[in-house]
């Protein structure tokens, strides 16, 4: 028998906001734990909360650049459970009126043609705290630093049917709320994670299976595999007679495999009820038009004028818009240099050499954005050589110094003038006679040797035009 996939995700998203969704605690990552905490979000009693207009805004944007429509009247509701990473005991989120709903991500099916795979909602919440479980203490510690940090829960349709359209939708889904400015992703920070429901049915068949839940997955990798695991276990069931039991597993990399955590909740297990301390947001119509007239540039409109305004290939172009982090430093370097297709050169050839070498990835640059195009135009203008430019990147890339002075300072400038040149060009002819004997009886490979001389005895420091120039006009007197 045959059987098809059948998968929708819940996608959860940590926003690039400096503050909290209800206070005024910081959401930067990886500070001491609970040090990010105030009254409102470790849940003391008699504190209110005040929504942080930025994340609606995020929102919107989100749900604009994700074909959504935008909900004008919403509002939040809690969600009620018990768990130690949530102090107030409920997670205030969105039920009833979620800000986005009815949106798509088109991708292309495994079938090789594009299709679109249906967002059912978006909607603003808030996230839990951390559990550190302490195996040699046999304890479990909480960290409340992430308690109220602001999420968007995107919600799909089960409209995907293999792990590769699966990771086609996270990646457009990444790409969107990275160009957006919404979300930075990281998904080892785990500011990106998603919830994987899977069921499997007989190939034609309308009815869905029963469908189990992955929680709180962090790499595309794991996703992919676990997919895999996880239907290939249902059909294993199926075909020896069993049923699939609706349930919560907690997929386990190291392993391969997955593990029943707890049976599937549904909506009426929250025992969810209008948020009685915040009031409806009204989204009006001018607000929604101004986020969508100041949306940026979006990867496939970037990479349609990559090609048509600035002439790069395709290729590049598609390596380069594939990380926000390379687009960013591509048209800073680009703005300094005024050489396009030389900028992409330089950031598909030394750059990503740099990154593989050390086991980075584009995220990971930590030097200064204009380090790049100053290298390019000292390059471009003959102060120092290419050689001496690869060389001074290295540098950059390792320590961000700053490549001007790290050039003045190591006497790294290439020499031009003919005053400074010609004396030794004019000493490896008078050591090198055998060689220009050679040349002038017609040898051509006799003043590359020579040129290669002149260019050793300058270390070279000296343009290797200019110094074939000199050599020549010495030579054919």
């Amino acid at each position: 028998m045959n059987y098809e996939i059948v998968i929708g995700l819940e996608v959860h998203t940590e926003l690039s906001t400096k503050r909290k969704i209800f206070c005024n605690c910081t959401t930067q990552f990886g500070g001491e734990p609970n040090t990010h905490v105030c009254e409102i979000c470790s849940g003391m009693p008699g504190t209110l909360p005040v929504l942080n207009k930025k994340v609606v805004e995020y929102a919107i944007r989100t749900g604009i650049a994700t074909n959504c429509d935008i909900t004008t009247n919403n509002k939040f509701d809690r969600k009620n459970y018990f768990y130690p990473d949530l102090p107030k005991a409920y997670q205030i989120s969105q039920l009833y009126f979620p800000i986005c709903r009815n949106g798509h991500i088109d991708i292309i099916g495994k079938d090789g043609e594009e299709k679109q795979v249906r967002i059912h909602e978006i909607h603003m919440e808030e996230d839990a705290g951390k559990l550190i479980h302490d195996d040699w203490e046999d304890c479990t510690l909480v960290d409340y630093n992430r308690c109220g940090v602001p999420l968007l829960e995107i919600v799909s349709e089960p409209d995907m049917r293999s792990a590769e359209e699966v990771i086609d939708y996270l990646t457009k889904l990444r790409s969107i709320l990275q160009y957006t400015g919404v979300s930075d992703c990281k998904m080892q920070e785990g500011s990106l994670r998603a919830d994987v429901n899977l069921s499997v049915r007989e190939m034609g068949s309308k009815e869905f299976g029963t469908r189990t839940e992955m929680k709180n997955m962090n790499s595309f990798k794991a996703i992919a595999r676990a997919i895999e695991y996880e239907a290939q276990r249902q059909i294993d069931i199926i075909e020896e007679g069993g049923k699939v039991v609706q349930e919560t597993r907690r997929w386990d990399d190291a392993n391969g495999e997955s593990y029943a955590m707890r049976s599937k909740e549904d909506a009426q297990d929250y025992k969810y009820f209008p948020e009685p301390d915040l009031p409806p947001i009204i989204i009006g119509k001018e607000w929604i038009e101004s986020v969508k007239n100041n949306l940026p540039e979006l990867k496939d409109a970037k990479k349609k004028r990559y090609i048509e305004q600035l002439g790069l290939p395709e290729y590049d172009t598609g390596l380069i818009t594939d990380s926000i982090h390379l687009v960013r430093l591509f048209e800073k370097t680009s703005e300094i240099c005024k050489k396009p297709k030389i900028a992409a050169n330089w950031i598909l050839g030394e750059l990503l050499m740099r990154l593989n070498e050390s086991g980075k990835t584009p995220e990971d640059i930590d030097f200064d954005d204009s380090s790049l195009g100053k290298i390019i135009v000292m390059v471009e203008e003959g102060k120092i050589s290419r050689d001496t430019g690869k060389k001074v990147f290295k540098k950059v890339f390792e320590e961000n110094v700053d490549p001007e002075k790290y050039v003045a300072e190591n006497n790294l400038g290439l020499v031009s003038d003919t005053a400074t040149l010609k004396p030794v060009i004019e000493d490896v002819i008078a050591q090198n006679e055998k060689s220009v004997n050679e040349y002038k009886g017609g040898k051509q490979q006799a003043l590359q040797y020579l040129i290669g001389q002149c260019m050793r005895a300058l270390r070279g420091k000296a343009p290797a035009q200019e110094v074939q120039k000199i050599l020549k006009e010495l030579l054919d007197k």
